[in-house]
């Protein structure tokens, strides 16, 4: 690994001046849980949705801020033939390699804070009535908790995570399983939740769901 390029500083984008307006809502789950499903169907009723793993790709995409950086400081070879991060290769290196895991997430971090800044301010500047913000590893940073208002966790058992992940993306189950065994555990998630959405059902219970928990954001009283 060689860098010519400094990594951005790891501090992180403060939300203060957002917290004394509108509700900052936090929404996170373990993979396979639903997280974007829901967040959707808050969009839908009018919620301002800042989704982090979204913002993730972004940068790393072809293109992308942290492209230059990530491969300054791991090399041209976890850059793929798009000039797109190569997801398979940075993923089986940062699982094995604790030093790796955070050099990337020093390049990338500072980067998705700045980008989520943004884009909360321009939601807040259109009039919308909370802000949702999906981070996939809320509680395992460790920064964001401090940041918002109301945490909400999207749920279901692990073994159907399993399935969807394996489904959508093509993992096999050693790989989903890694991947959780990386994240906080259900019970983590849940002991910090302010409210849960259980979504292991129909999507019709998803979105009755989702329609009652808007209702209770909306009465949510700043201080």
């Amino acid at each position: 690994m060689a860098t010519d390029h400094p990594i951005p500083p790891a501090g992180q984008a403060k939300l203060g001046t957002l917290k004394m307006g509108l509700p900052l809502i936090g929404l996170t789950g373990g993979i396979g849980s639903g997280k974007t499903a829901v967040s959707d169907l808050l969009a839908q009723l009018g919620a301002g949705i800042v989704d982090t793993d979204l913002i993730a790709h972004q940068i790393t995409a072809s293109g992308g801020k942290a492209i230059p950086l990530i491969q300054d400081y791991f090399g041209t070879e976890f850059i793929d033939s798009s000039g797109a991060l190569d997801r398979a290769k940075m993923r089986s290196l940062v699982f094995q390699n604790l030093e790796a895991k955070k050099a990337l997430e020093a390049i990338t971090h500072p980067l998705i804070r700045q980008e989520t800044l943004r884009q909360a301010g321009q939601l807040a500047d259109a009039g919308a009535p909370y802000l949702l913000l999906v981070v996939p590893l809320l509680i395992e940073s460790g920064t964001w908790i401090d940041q918002i208002d109301y945490l909400v966790v999207v749920d279901c058992p692990e073994e159907i995570q399993i399935q969807r992940v394996m489904h959508r993306s093509n993992l096999t189950r050693t790989e989903v399983e890694s991947i959780l065994k990386a994240q906080a555990s259900r019970q983590e998630r849940l002991a910090l939740a302010n409210a849960v959405i259980d979504n292991q059902g129909e999507l019709s219970e998803l979105k009755s769901a989702a329609q009652e928990l808007h209702r209770k954001i909306l009465g949510i009283r700043k201080p």
